[in-house]
């Protein structure tokens, strides 16, 4: 699924649609270069579970945090920028945060693809050659949940979704 931001409003309003068709279980990796809105992508997901953005920032130096959200759910934002192997990943005790009751997102997924469940969502956000508040979201999923995800939220978008 490919999805044109004109802004990061739009950005942010498309995350909160992802979190509409989200069921817990969901990973959504997140990949593009420093600035494209990776962050801003996560504190709409985020809203849309019910946790408040505003306590929503870069996990750069944390590498993880977790959020309790909606309906019972978890919320847990990692980062993996600074990371090299997935022996670190796995010491922020990242596979214990993975389950049937919480939604993940990955920023950096691409640094450690290896480490990260074959099930999930793969979000790769570009903004080359375009007006500087623009994206194109890139959407594939490689599972039954991150599927299952990726087609409501080509629903909720609607028209907007190529």
């Amino acid at each position: 699924m490919q999805f044109r931001s004109p802004s990061p409003e739009a950005t942010h309003a498309a995350a909160r649609r992802l979190a509409e068709a989200a069921t817990p279980g969901l990973v959504v990796g997140l990949e593009g270069p420093l600035g494209a809105g990776k962050t801003a992508f996560v504190k709409g997901l985020a809203e849309g579970l019910g946790v408040d953005p505003a306590q929503v920032t870069s996990p750069t130096f944390v590498i993880v945090c977790e959020y309790p959200a909606a309906g019972g759910r978890r919320f847990v934002h990692v980062d993996l920028y600074r990371l090299e192997s997935v022996a670190e990943l796995d010491a922020t005790g990242f596979p214990d945060l993975l389950g049937p009751d919480a939604v993940v997102a990955v920023e950096w997924a691409d640094r450690l693809p290896e480490g990260l469940p074959s099930d999930r969502l793969e979000l790769r956000i570009e903004r080359d050659g375009l007006a500087p508040s623009e994206r194109v979201l890139h959407a594939k999923g490689s599972g039954p949940v991150s599927r299952a995800a990726l087609d409501g939220w080509r629903q909720a978008l609607g028209s907007k979704a190529e």
